[in-house]
């Protein structure tokens, strides 16, 4: 039976990349079953998402061949399609974002292995432990801002993970924080981003009378609530709305953008070039 990998290529793009590439791909046996590319005409690079079918593959002798027909500075990945990502979940206070995810997994509707859930505060440990989750539970209480982090850098890494989800994880990481782990690392932000950054979005969009609200996925950088931007939603809202039921509407938005972002991500149809994303 015919096994399925996803090959993603990013390349400097010059004319005959396709035909170049999918000659390699025809030569190995391997059926394309979809196919999908982009060229940034601004910085010159050609994005290709490919899946494919093949019986048996050397995957180290296709991924070398593709290197040796394409450039130095080409990035080239081949994954199994069927391989889980594994992923760590930071929360603070808030169980909607988290208990969403978890339901996903424990109904097999999205690719994820839950390695643990880490939290500053104790409020979300009933509703990971109901479903058999490892929860670690590092206080801020008593340290500083730096002995948390250094904490919870040496929790993070005990685990072998694709990416950590900021599950409403409600305080602000440090630079030497971010780029340890540095494109792996997506956050729910609580508005349309560039809108309201930082805290209490919700209070702010209610002050200003906003007619509409909404939720970002985004990858997280040193620059706050800037990073490159995966998903986004909105709802409209009107001046009858209370805070309280502008805070309820944001929650289903949140667990809504989230819920893209991550399938997006899990099925590896985003690429990161400079600040934006490419996705398929």
């Amino acid at each position: 039976m015919a096994h399925k990998y996803i090959v993603l290529i990013d390349s400097p793009d010059k004319k005959g990349l396709i035909q170049e590439i999918t000659k390699i791909l025809l030569d190995f046996n391997c059926n394309i079953d979809k196919n999908d590319e982009f060229v940034d005409k601004d910085n010159q690079i050609f994005f290709m998402r490919s899946e494919i079918s093949v019986d048996n593959i050397d995957i180290a002798l296709l991924k070398k061949t593709l290197q040796l027909a394409l450039s130095k500075e080409s990035n080239i990945s081949i994954i199994d399609k069927d391989k889980k990502k594994k992923i760590l979940i930071l929360t603070t206070k808030e169980n909607h974002v988290l208990g969403d995810i978890l339901l996903r997994q424990y109904d097999n509707d999205l690719n994820i292995n839950i390695l643990a859930v880490i939290s500053n505060r104790i409020s979300t440990k009933s509703l990971a432990e109901k479903f058999g989750i490892k929860y670690t539970h590092i206080d801020t209480d008593n340290i500083s801002r730096e002995e948390h982090e250094s904490l919870m850098i040496n929790e993070i890494k005990k685990y072998d993970f694709d990416y950590i989800i900021l599950a409403k994880y409600m305080r602000i990481l440090s630079n030497n924080f971010v780029e340890k782990f540095q494109n792996k690392i997506i956050n729910i932000h609580h508005s349309f981003l560039p809108a309201f950054i930082g805290a209490n979005p919700y209070q702010k969009a209610f002050e200003r009378g906003v007619k509409i609200i909404g939720a970002t996925a985004h990858f997280v950088t040193k620059d706050l609530d800037e990073g490159p931007i995966i998903t986004q939603d909105v709802q409209h809202v009107s001046h009858n709305y209370s805070l309280e039921e502008i805070k309820k509407s944001g929650r289903v938005i949140e667990k809504n953008t989230l819920n893209q972002a991550l399938d997006l991500v899990v099925e590896d149809k985003v690429f990161i070039i400079n600040n934006k994303t490419i996705v398929f």
